[in-house]
C-alpha cells in the first residue's frame, strides 16, 4: 500500500494539476498593477502606434528621483521636537537634600553611638581608664572634624547640581545636525538656537569640573562626582513620535504631480520620439487607468493573468508530454521545474520593487536556470525552458521586450555551452559566452534608443556581474538539486566513470577478469547508446558498475577463476544458482553504501533481467530429469525498461558469449551474437524497454563491427610456441 501510495504522488495527475495551478497562482500574484501590462516604453525609443489621446484627464506624476529629492529637502527642514518638564531643577535639588539629611542622620546615629561618654570597659584599672578616656576624646574630636566636612560637602553638592540648570538640559539630540531644536510648551512650538542650552552630558561635565576644582583627595572627587550623578535630569524631554508626526505631515505636503494632462489632450504622435517628459505623461496616464478599474474589471484581468501564463505553462508542459515523457510521468522533477520559474518569477518581483536608479534587472540569473536545466535534463529542455522562464519575467517587467530579447540571447547562450559538459570546471567557461550574448543585446538595444555611452557601460558592468555570478549559482545550486531531487546529471556520471572512483578500484584489484569485462562491456554500450540516439554516457557508466556485486566473491565467477579451477564442479545446481544470484543484492548493497544514484544501480538487476542460467538449467536436467522447471533458474529481475539498461543487457551476453569463442572469425561472431539477440527477444526480456527493432539492427551491427575488431586473428611470432611452453632456450 505504500508503494502504491508512492507512485500515485511521484506520478499521479492531481499532483501535476496542483504544482500547475499553485505555480500559476503566485506569478500571477506577482504581477504589477493592471496600469503596467501594456507594452514598456523607454525614454529615446519610437512610438510606432497611433497618437494617444488622454480618454480622460489625470494628473502627471513627478519623476521619481525629483519627487525623492524634494522629500529628502522638506525633511532635512524638520527639527527635533522637546517637550519642557516644569520645576526639574527644585525636583533635583529637594532630592539630593533629602539624600543628604539621610545621609547625615546616618552618620550622626553612628558617631553618637560609638563616641557615648556612658561607654565604661568593667575590666580597666582606673590608669587605664583615664587613658582609654583620652583616646577617645581625641578620635571624637577628629570625628566631629570630618562631619562638619562631610556638611560643607552636602551643601556645595546642591549649590554644584543646581549650577546647569541656569540653562535648560536636553537628554538626546535627534537628527545632531540640526543648530536649532523646538520646544514644544502646551499647544506651541517654539524655536531656539541649540546653542542655548546644554545637554545632559555636558551638564554631568560641569558638575564634575566644579568638583574637580576642591580640595578633596582624589578617591572622595570620584566618589563624590558618581553620588552627584544620580541628581542631574534634563528638563527638555526629546519626543520622538512627535518629531516623526511633524516629518510625516511635511512630506505629505510635497505634491506627487508635476501637471495635468487634460481630456482629449494628445499625449504623444505617432512616430515622435519617447521623452523623458513624455514617459512621464504615458505611465501617468497607465496608473490612472488602473485606478479606474472596478471590482469586475479587476476580476477580467486577473482572469487574463491567468491564461496568459497558463497558455506559456501549458507550452511547456505540452512539450515534455509530447517529447520528454520520463520527466512528465515524474513530479519531483516537474516540481523542479517549477522552483525554477516561480524563484526567478519572484527574483524578478523583487527587482522591479527596489527604488534602485541602476539597471538592476540584470541581476535577474536567468542564465543561471538554463544552465541547471540543461544539466539536469538536456539542452532541449533547457533551451525551452528558457524561452518560457524568459517570456514570463519579461510579463512580469511590464511585457519588457528588449529585456526578454537580451536573457533570451544570454540564456540561450549559456544552454550550449553546457550542452556536452565533462566537468564541473567547464561550467565558469560559460561566463565569457554569457557576457558576450548581454553585451550584443545591450548594444543594439542601446544603439536603437540613441542610449548614452555611459548607459551602455553601466548596463554592460551590471551585465559583467550576472556573467560571473551565474556560473557560481549554476555550481551551488547544481549540487543541491541532485541531492533533493535525486537526478543523476551528466556530471555525476562523468566522475563515476573514473578509474579512481573506490567501487572501480576495488573490482579491478579483486575481480580482474571482471573489470575487463565490465570495461569492454562499456565500450559497447556507449557505441551502440549512441547509433541509437540514447544516453551513452550513462549506457558506459552502467556497464562499469553492473558487476560490483562480485567484488564480494569473485572466485565464484569463472572470468575471476585463474587457476582454471571450477568451485561449480563440485557444487549441486541449486547451490550454484544461490552463489550467482547473491551477487545481485550485493552489488545493490554496494551501491548504496558507496551512494551510486538510483540510474545506475538500476543497471546491476536489470543487465541479466529474469535470464535462466542455462549453464545451471541444463546440468539440473541432466541431473533430475524433466521434473526441472525453467523458472527455478531464472534470476529475479526486473527486466530492462530503459535503453540504456536493454543495451547493457545485450552487451553482457554478447561479450562473454564472444570470450568463449576458440578461433573466432566473423563467421561466428555473428552467429553468436544473432543468436543471444533472437534468445533475448522469445524471452521476452525486452518487453519492457523502450527499443525498436531498427533500434536492435543498429546494435547488433555496432557490436558485431566492435567485437570482430577486439577479436581479429593475429600472426604467431617465432618461438611463441617456446614462450607459452616456458622453454628454458628460445630461439631468436
Amino acid at each position: 500500500m505504500l508503494n502504491i501510495k508512492n507512485d500515485k504522488i511521484k506520478s499521479g495527475k492531481r499532483i501535476k494539476i496542483l504544482i500547475g495551478l499553485l505555480s500559476i497562482l503566485f506569478i500571477v500574484i506577482l504581477f504589477p498593477e493592471g496600469e503596467s501590462l501594456e507594452s514598456e516604453v523607454n525614454v529615446g525609443s519610437i512610438w510606432i502606434h497611433e497618437d494617444l489621446i488622454a480618454p480622460f484627464s489625470f494628473a502627471i506624476n513627478k519623476d521619481p528621483e525629483i519627487y525623492a529629492s524634494e522629500i529628502k529637502a522638506v525633511s532635512q527642514q524638520v527639527l527635533p521636537i522637546y517637550i519642557k518638564k516644569e520645576n526639574i531643577k527644585q525636583a533635583s535639588i529637594d532630592t539630593l537634600k533629602i539624600y543628604n539629611r539621610l545621609l547625615i542622620s546616618v552618620i550622626d546615629s553612628i558617631l553618637k553611638e560609638k563616641y557615648s561618654d556612658n561607654y565604661n570597659p568593667t575590666f580597666l584599672s582606673n590608669k587605664a581608664f583615664m587613658e582609654f578616656r583620652s583616646l577617645r576624646r581625641a578620635e571624637k574630636y577628629e570625628a566631629s572634624k570630618r562631619y562638619a566636612s562631610l556638611n560643607e560637602i552636602f551643601l556645595f553638592l546642591e549649590k554644584a547640581v543646581s549650577a546647569p540648570y541656569y540653562t535648560n538640559v536636553y537628554d538626546v539630540l535627534s537628527l545632531s545636525n540640526k543648530d536649532s531644536i523646538t520646544i514644544r510648551i502646551k499647544n506651541e512650538d517654539v524655536i531656539y538656537p541649540r546653542s542655548k542650552f546644554i545637554s545632559l552630558s555636558d551638564a554631568k561635565k560641569t558638575v564634575a569640573t566644579l568638583i574637580e576644582k576642591r580640595n578633596y583627595p582624589t578617591e572622595l572627587k570620584v566618589a563624590i562626582i558618581e553620588y552627584a550623578n544620580h541628581f542631574i535630569y534634563a528638563d527638555l524631554k526629546y519626543s520622538k513620535d512627535l518629531t516623526n508626526e511633524e516629518l510625516a505631515q511635511v512630506k505629505r505636503s510635497v505634491s506627487r504631480f508635476s501637471g495635468i494632462v487634460n481630456e482629449n489632450e494628445r499625449i504623444i504622435a505617432k512616430h515622435d520620439r519617447v521623452s523623458k517628459d513624455t514617459k512621464l505623461k504615458i505611465d501617468s496616464y497607465k496608473n490612472a487607468k488602473g485606478e479606474k478599474i472596478g471590482v469586475g474589471g479587476k476580476l477580467l484581468q486577473f482572469l487574463g493573468k491567468f491564461l496568459h501564463i497558463g497558455f506559456l505553462l501549458a507550452l511547456f508542459v505540452i512539450y515534455l508530454y509530447s517529447f520528454r515523457k520520463k520527466i512528465y510521468h515524474d513530479n519531483d522533477k516537474l516540481l523542479l521545474l517549477a522552483i525554477n520559474i516561480t524563484f526567478l518569477s519572484l527574483v524578478t518581483y523583487i527587482v522591479n520593487s527596489l527604488p534602485v536608479n541602476a539597471p538592476i534587472q540584470y541581476l535577474i540569473f536567468i542564465p543561471s536556470a538554463s544552465m541547471i536545466l540543461t544539466m539536469m535534463f538536456d539542452s532541449r529542455v533547457g533551451f525551452y525552458g528558457t524561452v518560457i522562464i524568459v517570456l514570463i519575467t519579461g510579463a512580469l517587467r511590464g511585457n519588457d521586450y528588449s529585456f526578454a530579447a537580451t536573457q533570451l540571447l544570454a540564456g540561450g547562450l549559456s544552454v550550449y555551452t553546457v550542452r556536452d559538459i565533462k566537468n564541473r570546471n567547464q561550467i565558469f567557461r560559460s561566463l565569457s559566452y554569457i557576457f558576450l550574448g548581454y553585451a550584443i543585446a545591450i548594444i543594439a538595444f542601446g544603439l536603437e534608443r540613441f542610449a548614452s555611452v555611459q548607459s551602455i557601460m553601466e548596463e554592460l558592468a551590471f551585465a559583467g556581474v550576472n556573467s560571473l555570478v551565474s556560473p557560481i549559482l549554476t555550481y551551488g545550486l547544481l549540487i543541491f538539486f541532485e541531492r533533493i531531487f535525486g537526478i543523476t546529471t551528466d556530471l555525476t556520471l562523468v566522475e563515476l566513470s573514473n578509474f579512481d572512483r573506490p567501487l572501480l578500484k576495488e573490482l579491478a584489484r579483486r575481480a580482474p577478469g571482471t573489470f575487463n569485462h565490465s570495461m569492454t562491456m562499456g565500450t559497447l554500450a556507449e557505441a551502440a547508446a549512441e547509433e541509437i540516439g540514447a544516453n551513452s554516457l550513462l549506457a558506459r557508466v552502467g556497464a562499469y558498475y553492473h558487476d560490483i556485486g562480485k567484488i564480494i566473491r569473485p572466485h565464484n565467477f569463472v572470468e575471476n577463476q585463474l587457476d582454471n579451477k571450477n568451485i561449480h564442479e563440485e557444487l549441486i545446481p541449486e547451490e550454484s544458482i544461490e552463489l550467482i544470484r547473491r551477487h545481485i543484492q550485493e552489488g545493490i548493497n554496494l551501491a548504496k553504501e558507496n551512494y551510486l544514484p538510483p540510474e545506475i544501480i538500476s543497471f546491476i538487476p536489470m543487465h541479466h533481467g529474469t535470464t535462466v542460467m542455462s549453464f545451471f538449467y541444463d546440468k539440473a536436467l541432466k541431473l533430475y530429469g524433466d521434473k526441472v522447471k525453467a523458472k527455478d533458474y531464472r534470476y529475479l529481475g526486473p527486466k530492462p525498461n530503459t535503453k540504456e539498461t536493454a543495451i547493457v543487457m545485450l552487451a553482457d551476453g554478447c561479450e562473454s558469449a564472444v570470450r568463449s569463442i576458440d578461433k573466432p572469425d566473423a563467421f561466428k561472431v555473428e552467429n553468436i551474437i544473432n543468436n543471444i539477440f533472437k534468445a533475448r527477444i522469445e524471452d521476452k526480456q525486452l518487453d519492457e524497454s523502450p527499443l525498436t527493432f531498427s533500434d536492435i539492427d543498429k546494435i547488433k551491427d555496432m557490436f558485431s563491427s566492435i567485437l570482430l575488431g577486439q577479436h581479429h586473428r593475429r600472426i604467431r611470432y617465432p618461438s611463441q610456441d617456446d614462450y607459452e611452453k616456458g622453454s628454458e632456450e628460445i630461439k631468436t
